[in-house]
């Protein structure tokens, strides 16, 4: 959804609608939509500076990356950007510190849908869990250790250092 910004009415424009996005398009490669995305946006120019704030809420599955079963992960986020044309960054002969928090349209236009994703894939955790406390799979058995009592009892593997435990025995 192209916005052309040389058409956004004095007043602004409102944009509330559902984003179907495929599962491709996420930097997290085991997530399922269980709804469509859902934004409500505003945006409002004020000379060249374009305003884009809103909210994404979605309903996703992941995999907890330690027991690997899909949990559910709702999105309920935030975002305020500030955008201006890229003619003035290419004017600039280097990048600066503020110039990092900066955003750019290029052709007069801003692709919502590409904001939308964007914050959406932000809200994304390093490391999906699907509980703090999950234990993750027992390295004996390969139990899920939250669905059984598993009394399994995780030895150590020998090292690379056990040869030189195995000196230090010889010399006592």
């Amino acid at each position: 959804m192209q916005i052309d910004v040389d058409r956004i009415p004095k007043e602004g424009l409102k944009i509330r609608r559902d984003f179907d996005f495929p599962s491709l398009e996420l930097v997290e490669e085991c997530v399922v939509f269980l709804q469509p995305v859902h934004a409500d946006v505003a945006v409002d120019k004020i000379g060249e500076e374009v305003r884009v704030k809103g909210r994404v809420t979605a309903h996703l599955s992941f995999v907890c990356s330690r027991c690997l079963t899909p949990f559910e992960f709702p999105v309920d986020s935030r975002f305020d950007l500030v955008f201006l044309p890229e003619e003035l960054h290419e004017l600039k002969d280097g990048l600066g510190e503020e110039d990092l928090d900066q955003l750019f349209y290029k052709d007069r236009e801003i692709d919502i849908r590409e904001v939308i994703l964007e914050q959406l894939n932000l809200t994304f955790p390093a490391k999906p869990l699907c509980s703090e406390g999950c234990e993750g799979i027992c390295a004996v058995c390969g139990q899920i250790r939250r669905d059984s009592h598993c009394a399994c009892l995780a030895q150590e593997p020998e090292g690379r250092l056990s040869q030189l435990k195995n000196l230090l025995k010889d010399k006592r």
